[in-house]
């Protein structure tokens, strides 16, 4: 009844089972240790002293921007140049603008400052003149996939829809750091953006979409090994039906 085994269609059948179900099984295995990750990362993260309330620290010993660092504050000195917005920023359910001024230091290259956020329709306050010295939560640079960046492009100049050296290479002649800060203190008229935790240490959407992901490749494991067994059955019947003549 079960000579049909031997056929080659049932031998690839049989092969594509014993590879997909393994398969299955380490994919799941691997999304599961990405969720993991993502938890001991959050955890480690709420143990970790808070960083703003560390004593500032001159910018370019906390670069590159990492997961130690990310909300450290950080202090600079410089010139303001050129400021810009960054339009459809949500502050407290509020929609408005980052006010972004480039700040451009002492060692010659452009820091981006987030001088605050500004209600939508308000008129940014400009930036004061002459050497200033600056300290704010240090971030890393935006890229598409950060809430609330906007790729869709067609803004009008003066506005930015990423805080990154790569949004700026093109606008501005200067050298941009890889890096962001946003002040503690705003000016009148703006209010304080606050810092964001670094990448990869929250648990957000992305390390449930990792849980779930888990969830399918063991789900498909077993419709893999479901399906092998009611084809090995309904052929049985078949070739039992066939011997008796039916």
């Amino acid at each position: 009844m079960y000579r049909f085994l031997r056929t080659p269609r049932w031998w690839g059948i049989n092969v594509f089972v014993l590879l997909a179900i393994p398969f299955c099984l380490f994919m799941g295995t691997w999304q599961m240790g990405k969720f993991e990750d993502r938890v001991a990362s959050h955890e480690q993260a709420e143990r970790r002293p808070d960083p703003s309330a560390q004593a500032p620290e001159a910018l370019d010993a906390l670069l590159p921007v990492d997961k130690e660092t990310s909300g450290r504050v950080a202090r600079a000195s410089g010139r303001y140049s050129e400021q810009f917005l960054v339009p459809d920023r949500e502050l407290d359910g509020r929609s408005g603008a980052y006010v972004l001024t480039l700040l451009k230091t002492d060692g010659g290259r452009a820091l981006p400052v987030v001088r605050g956020w500004l209600p939508a329709g308000a008129k940014a306050p400009a930036p004061p003149a002459g050497e200033v010295t600056v300290t704010g939560a240090l971030q890393a640079s935006e890229s598409q996939g950060t809430k609330g960046v906007r790729t869709a492009g067609g803004l009008p100049q003066g506005q930015l829809g990423m805080i990154s050296a790569a949004s700026l290479v093109n606008v501005v002649p200067d050298d941009v750091y890889d890096a962001w800060i946003t002040l503690t203190e705003s000016p009148a008229g703006l209010t304080p953006v606050p810092a964001k935790a670094a990448a990869g240490t929250g648990l957000d959407m992305k390390a449930f979409q990792n849980l779930g992901y888990t969830a399918e490749w063991f789900v498909f494991a077993g419709f893999v090994l479901f399906m092998w067994f009611r084809l090995l059955r309904r052929e049985a019947e078949a070739s039992r039906d066939a011997a008796l003549g039916l």
